[in-house]
Order: C-alpha cells, then structure tokens, then sequence
C-alpha cells in the first residue's frame, strides 16, 4: 500500500531578492515531511515556481505557511516583471501523485482557501478542477487585467468578488487555489529579439485563438530574447513535440528559428518519454523498456504499507550527484560558496557518524554524554550548513538582480547602488556564518579524534579536513565580496571576525596534529 502523496506548484511573484525567496522556501521546510522538488526563478518574470511534495495534510499546512511569509515579504504595489500576476502567492495548484484522487486534491484546495481568506484576510479564488463557477476554471480569467485591475474592480463587481476572503485587495494581492491534473510550464526562445514574432507565434498556437488545444501561449522579451512562454494543460493530448514543431515551422514564416527551450519547475516522465519515442521514431516502443521506470515498479511493489514511497533519484532531486550535476553546469549558481557549505555539512555527517559509533559500544561508556552533546551539535550544525547551500545561491541571485535594476535617471542609479551594495553585503553574511559553523565542525572532528572510536578516527579526520576545506573556501567567498562593500566601518566587521574564526582553525589544527603525533607518529604535511 502506497501513502498518499501530493505535489504543489506554487508560483511566488518574486526572484530578485534572493533573499525573499529563501525565506518563502524556510517556511515550507518547517513542515515535517514535506520536500522541496525543484526551484525556478527567473529574474525577467521576477516570479518564482516552487514545487514540494508530501502527505495531504503536511503540504496543506507547508502551502498555507508559504503564503504567510510570502505575504509579509512581498507588496503588489512595489512588484514588477513580465509574467502576469495578481497576488504575492499568486497560483497554488495541488496536483495528485499517489493514492489520492483529484476531488480530495480539490478538498484541499477548499480548506486552504477558507484559511487563507479568514487567517490572512487575502482574498482566494478558486481554479481549475476546484473552480465554484465555470469562468474561474482558466486562470487567465481570473488574472485579467493583473493585480492594478483587481485592486480597482474587487470591491465593485459581482464577477470579481472572491470565493474566500475579503472583497479587499492589499499589498500582498490575491491568491489563486485550485486542484489540477499535471501541467509542463514550458518556455521556447527564438533566434530574435522581436517580441511581436513571439506573440505571433503565441497567437497561432494557443487554443483560444484557434491553435493546437491544451496549450496556453504568451509572447514576451526575456534576457534580450523573444520568448513563446507556454502551459501545456494536457499532454497527453497535445505532446510536447507537437508543440515544438509548430513552433519552428511557425518561426520559419518569419525568418527565425528556436535558439533554445526550458522547464519551469518539473515535467512528468511520461511526457520526456513520449517526446523521445516520437523524434527518435521507436514505433515498438514500450515504457517497461525504460531501466529507472521498471526499479521504481520494483520499489512500488516492495513499500512498507502506511509509509510514504521513497521517490527515485530522479524525482526527488535532492542527491549528491544532482547537486554536483548543478554545480558543474555553466550557471553562475551554484557556486563555490554552495560547495562550501556543501563540504562543511558533509564533515558534520562523518562526526555524527563518529559519535553513533562510539555512543553505542559499552568500552566508551565514560565519554557518552560528551558524544550525546557532540551528536546534537554535529546534527544542527549540519542541518544549517545544508540550509546555506541554497541560502548562498539564493544570496548570489540577489546580487545578479540588483545588477539588473534600472539605472537611467539620477535617483535609480542611487537605488541601484544602494540595492547592490546591500545585496552584495548579503551575500557576504552567508558564507562567513559558513566559516564560522566550519570552524565548530572542525572543533567537533578534533574532539572525535581524541576521545571517540579509535577505529573511527580516520572519519574523524576527515571530517576536521572537510570542515577546513569548508572554511577557506567560505574565507575566500568573503574576500572576494569585501572588495566590493563601500562602507569602510562594516568591512572591517567582517574582516575582524573572519580572521577570528580562522585563528581558531589554525589551533584547532595544530591541536589534531600533536595529538596525531603523540598517539600514533602520524605527521601532516
């Protein structure tokens, strides 16, 4: 028996304060069993897609903290991109993954919505399989005009008067909750920076104008490219590939061609599947063919009854060889302060190790508390360098963003640099709380070695070496951002603690090193 489990893709009408984000991002991780799947911002749209999994009621409760933060962090007077939005929280679709049908996905939109009405006083409406009136079941409906016409018509208009919530509309907007079946945000780039031919093409192949159905389309400028910005609401109806085509014989009417394309948030395997079977033209194929959908068949029918499945490598996202996958891709993020953070909670896990290890044989009954308290500090200290990883590449695209603030007259120039010497100093806290939990992994590994499981103690030195690496690599981080900070005061802050927290590196260095030598005659160069 498979314990249900529900996917929610909600979109955040932010991505320039990286910051906002992560925050957004804390709030769902708060909530016991829910994951975290993927992570989409673009910065143009300035709209993030967040996509995390769990329980019925745990992705409830992880959606509902969600819109509180995002709620308190983002004001619709202030927001501006190119994406369509009414609200902080603007879209929260829930969608069924297993065991769970879509009228109890729409029950939880229900209850979601009464909450977030009567707890937030933000007004809810409901979309798609959970829509009260058949015009509320497209969102472009309920978004038209954006959140400057909602705010003027909410109050004066039986069409817009909201499911849940106050015919009220304040800086945090609208939300929009519903229940649907799986949807590809799919965004297709021309070899042009004409925005009217993508809007062109978007009008020749979105089903309200007479297109290919189940696709939604919009036409907009995106990093200096034309850009085809798609939902595509069914696709098993209309593939992928039948998108695609359409696009590029479209495009060539005007001279273009499709530079490149990208998911927003995930797409389901049946669909990669269907695209690859029809380019590669595998007439006799079959989806038993595929290795990692046969092993997840496997882990199905093996599943311990009430729990929650363990997802696949390729669903869950979250292992090692994902990250070193995203760290090796031409993006500036993420980066070395990530791998920092990544390297520092990688030596907390070996002390934890080294704790379990000696914690559970009677020989080091004398030295247990010291272990209990060593355990419970490696596992915190892991849990927050585990956090920094994304919270440094969240600090780096707040950086990239304030870049991209205007700068053409007098007072935006001013606010720019404001922003970006504030965005920069951001960036600098992180990896320097970095080194300093580096510098406490590092104290935890020279404990472990000289009071742990001597047959752990190789582990124990690992892990100092890893908090090390940890801490240099964060030291530079914050070098590099010092030499941009303008304020002279604030700089030499951060230089003072810095170079407190890599003093202390070094005596707990020669520390390990001379018991190394006393114990064993062991010599690190």
């Amino acid at each position: 028996m498979v314990a249900p489990l529900v996917e929610c893709i909600a979109n955040y009408s932010e991505a320039r304060r990286g910051e906002v984000v992560e925050a957004i991002i804390q709030a769902i991780a708060t909530v016991p069993g829910v994951s975290l799947l993927d992570r989409h911002s673009d910065l143009d749209h300035n709209r993030t897609v967040l996509t995390f999994v769990g329980p019925p009621k745990e992705i409830e409760e992880a959606a509902f903290r969600s819109i509180a933060k995002a709620a308190e962090l983002i004001d619709l007077n202030q927001h501006t991109g190119t994406h369509p939005r009414i609200g902080a929280t603007d879209v929260v679709p829930f969608v069924p993954i297993f065991d769970i049908s879509m009228a109890e996905c729409v029950e939880i939109a229900q209850r979601l919505g009464r909450r977030v009405g009567e707890e937030l006083s933000i007004p809810v409406y409901l979309y798609e399989e959970a829509a009260t009136r058949p015009e509320r079941k497209n969102l472009e409906n309920i978004r038209r005009g954006e959140y400057e016409a909602l705010k003027a018509e909410i109050g004066t208009s039986d069409e817009r008067t909201p499911d849940f919530g106050p015919a009220l509309l304040g800086p945090a907007g609208a939300t929009v909750i519903g229940a649907r079946h799986p949807l590809i945000a799919f965004n297709v780039y021309l070899t042009t920076d004409d925005v009217t031919v993508a809007k062109k093409i978007a009008r020749a192949i979105r089903h309200s104008n007479g297109g290919l159905r189940y696709v939604k389309a919009l036409g907009m400028l995106v990093e200096g490219r034309a850009q085809v910005s798609m939902n595509l609401t069914n696709y098993t109806e209309t593939p992928v590939a039948r998108v695609v085509e359409m696009i590029r014989r479209e495009a060539t009417r005007y001279g273009v061609g499709i530079h490149h394309s990208e998911l927003v948030g995930l797409i389901p395997e049946d669909a990669l599947i269907d695209t690859a079977t029809w380019y590669l033209q595998l007439d006799q194929f079959e989806t038993h063919q595929v290795l990692e959908r046969r092993l997840f068949d496997l882990m199905k029918s093996q599943s311990v009854p009430n729990e929650t499945p363990v997802l696949p490598v390729a669903v869950s996202g979250s292992s090692a060889q994902e990250f070193l996958n995203s760290l090796a891709a031409g993006t500036p993020t993420p980066g070395g302060g990530s791998a920092s953070a990544y390297c520092g909670a990688a030596g907390a896990a070996l002390v934890e190790m080294v704790a379990r290890l000696t914690i559970e044989k009677p020989k080091y009954a004398a030295v247990r508390q010291e272990m209990e308290e060593a355990l419970e500090k490696a596992m915190k200290l892991r849990d927050e360098l585990s956090r920094a990883v994304a919270s440094d590449a969240a600090a780096f695209d707040g950086v990239l963003a304030a870049y991209h603030l205007p700068k053409g007259t007098p007072e935006e120039a001013l606010r720019r640099t404001d922003a970006i010497q504030q965005a920069i100093l951001r960036a600098t806290h992180v990896p320097l709380d970095v080194a300093s939990m580096a510098v406490s992994v590092m104290e935890l590994a020279v404990r472990m070695v000289e009071q742990a499981n001597v047959n752990a103690m190789s582990d124990a030195g690992v892990a100092f070496f890893l908090g090390k690496a940890a801490l240099a690599g964060a030291g530079l981080n914050v070098r590099m951002n010092l030499v941009s900070i303008q304020d002279l005061q604030v700089k030499e802050g951060i230089q003072v603690k810095l170079r407190e927290y890599e003093a202390r590196g070094v005596t707990f260095e020669s520390r390990l090193c001379k018991f190394l030598e006393e114990r064993g005659g062991l010599h690190l160069e």
